[in-house]
């Protein structure tokens, strides 16, 4: 990269024009958000329930199916970001934590990296939810909501991720 041109800095992410040479040598020009990195957490009950929260999203203007997640804060970890939106979005505690897989989600216009997780969790606390925010939680045994899926109702792309993964991993579906 030759040459970066900042052009929004938000509370989230930023926005830039930069200028990157090509692998044939010539030099383009991109819009890239950047993004200090995610973590999102398949939340597991112990009676083979998951949680999932519909929250609402400004970006589609309305609700949407997902789990719980947030964006690394300076010095966090992946870990502790996913314990952290575990305790904040649906009021429980993390027992154990599994790592899912990690990816990029969006590689045309951001360099956003998401760290997936599946937590084992204790129903013990309170939500404790940023003024920005409006979720409810929804407790489904795994198998609904992979009926949900299947039926095109899970439509957030980490979520979708998130289930496959686990389903995989553990051999359930």
């Amino acid at each position: 990269m030759s040459d970066k041109k900042e052009i929004f800095r938000g509370r989230v992410f930023s926005v830039g024009i930069e200028e990157h040479r090509m692998p044939d040598g010539r030099l383009s020009h991109f819009e890239i958000v950047r993004h200090p990195g995610a973590a999102a957490v398949l939340p597991l009950l112990k009676d083979d329930r998951i949680i999932l929260i519909r929250q609402y999203r400004p970006s589609i203007d309305g609700m949407i199916l997902e789990i719980p997640a947030g964006r690394l804060e300076e010095g966090e970890t992946p870990e502790q970001c996913a314990r952290r939106e575990i305790e904040e979005e649906i009021g429980c505690r993390v027992e154990r934590l599994s790592p899912l897989g990690n990816f990029y989600t969006a590689v045309g216009f951001s360099d956003i990296y998401l760290h997936l997780f599946a937590a084992e969790v204790t129903e013990e606390g309170e939500q404790a939810l940023e003024e920005d925010e409006f979720i409810e939680v929804l407790r489904l045994p795994l198998q609904e909501a992979l009926a949900l899926l299947e039926r095109g109702e899970i439509t957030d792309a980490k979520t979708v991720m998130a289930l496959l993964l686990h389903t995989h991993h553990c051999g359930n579906g």
